[in-house]
C-alpha cells in the first residue's frame, strides 16, 4: 500500500518552504509524530544540519519533529524506525549516489511498498521514477546505476519548462530532451511544472496542484492532463 507525494518543487514563486503543500501534508503524516528526513541531495551544497534546521522549521507549522538520517549512526535503523520519510530536492546524482554507498535503496523500497508515507520534492521525486535519467540535474558525481525506487511506474521530469513563447533561440527545450530519452528508452515521462504534485495512493496515481502536467510516451504525441487526473494507466 504505497503512500506517497511526489512534488515537482518545495518552494512555489515567492512562498515560503512547502507552504504551498501544507493541508496535503497534514492529511499524508497525519499518523506521524516524526518524520525522517533524507538531506543527501544537499541543494546548493548546503550541510546536512542546515537542511534539516530549515525542513524542520517548515514541518513545525504543523506540529511535526523532523530527525535527520545523517544524525543516525545507523542509517538503516533510522528507515527500519521511520514513521514517516521526507526526502528533500537538491542533485539527483548526488542524492541516489549517496544512496547506493549506505545501500539504502532496497530497505527504503520494501518500506516504501509496506506503506511508509513518503514525500519527495523534486530530486526525490526523481528518486520513485523507475530511473533517474529525467532528471535536469549536473552530473557533478557518478552513481553505480541510474535505476531508481521504481515506486511509480514512469519517470519523472520536475520543474518542467515551456519553452518562451517570444525567444527566438534557448537550445534544447526540456521537450526536446524528454524526446531524446525516447530514441534510447521506452519509459513514459511525466512533466511537473511548479506548484503541481502526485497522490501515490497504492497503485491510484492523481495529479495535484494549479498547474497541467505533460505526459510523455515514446512514439506518440505528448498530452496534457487536467489537476485531478488519474495516470495509474501509465
Amino acid at each position: 500500500m504505497k503512500n506517497l507525494l511526489l512534488a515537482s518543487t518545495s518552494t512555489l514563486y515567492k512562498g515560503a518552504y512547502l507552504e504551498y503543500l501544507m493541508t496535503a501534508l497534514k492529511e499524508l503524516y497525519s499518523e506521524a509524530e516524526t518524520i525522517c528526513f533524507v538531506p543527501y541531495a544537499r541543494p546548493g551544497g548546503i550541510s546536512f544540519d542546515e537542511y534539516t534546521k530549515n525542513v524542520s522549521e517548515a514541518f513545525q507549522q504543523i506540529d511535526k519533529n523532523v530527525n535527520g538520517i545523517h544524525t543516525f549512526e545507523d542509517p538503516e535503523e533510522a528507515i527500519v524506525t521511520a514513521e514517516a520519510l521526507f526526502v528533500g530536492g537538491g542533485n539527483t546524482f548526488v542524492l541516489l549516489n549517496s544512496l547506493y554507498q549506505l545501500n539504502l535503496l532496497p530497505l527504503l523500497r520494501d518500506r516504501i511498498f509496506e506503506g511508509l508515507p513518503y514525500l519527495g520534492t523534486s530530486a526525490g521525486s526523481n528518486l520513485c521514477g523507475i530511473t533517474m535519467q529525467t532528471t535536469n540535474d549536473m552530473p557533478i558525481v557518478y552513481p553505480p546505476s541510474f535505476k531508481t525506487l521504481g515506486a511509480v511506474p514512469f519517470n519523472i521530469n520536475p520543474h518542467y519548462l515551456d519553452p518562451p513563447t517570444h525567444s527566438e533561440h534557448m537550445g534544447e527545450t526540456r521537450e526536446t530532451r524528454i524526446r531524446e530519452f525516447h530514441t534510447y528508452h521506452n519509459i513514459p515521462v511525466v512533466g511537473l511544472r511548479e506548484g503541481s504534485w502526485l497522490r501515490v495512493k497504492d497503485e491510484d496515481i492523481t495529479l495535484h496542484g494549479v498547474p497541467k502536467a505533460r505526459i510523455f510516451e515514446q512514439g506518440k504525441a505528448a498530452v496534457e492532463i487536467e489537476s485531478g487526473t488519474k495516470i495509474d494507466y501509465l
